[in-house]
């Protein structure tokens, strides 16, 4: 098993809405990683998607104080190459949450990344480095 898990927003997403086409996939990893490492990008994220869909978006943070969610990234620290990697994919383009989660799978080696996005695919970790991914169907 990777040392450690990464959760991008969809997942979460997916996880609480059981008409998003993901839902179940997203039940079986919540099932079977007992937690997720993230950063506050993607909570806002989840949660601001969540909103608009007339979910409760407190039921993300209330995975945060269960301890399933855990923020483990300083974004303060990594605001630099955040820029540098939103620069490099300017073309996808890639979002603040998405910067955050390719330099949080930098961190440690053995860790593998939970997404529904498929823009993933090409980004890279460490200028080359493929990014451990799970993700249903690509």
């Amino acid at each position: 098993m990777p040392k450690k898990i990464i959760v991008d927003a969809g997942p979460i997403i997916a996880f609480f809405d059981r008409k998003d086409e993901h839902h179940d996939w997203a039940v079986e990893q919540f099932a079977r990683f007992k937690e997720f490492e993230t950063c506050e990008a993607v909570v806002a994220e989840a949660c601001a998607r969540l909103a608009y869909a007339g979910f409760d978006q407190t039921a993300v943070i209330q995975l945060l104080h269960e301890g399933v969610l855990k923020l483990t990234f300083d974004t303060s620290y990594n605001i630099g190459r955040i820029l540098a990697l939103m620069d490099k994919y300017a073309d996808v383009p890639m979002d603040f949450a998405d910067a955050c989660l390719v330099l949080m799978s930098e961190e440690i080696e053995d860790s593998l990344l939970i997404t529904l996005d498929k823009d993933f695919k090409c980004y890279r970790r460490r200028g080359r480095q493929v990014i451990p991914l799970l993700a249903p169907n690509f």
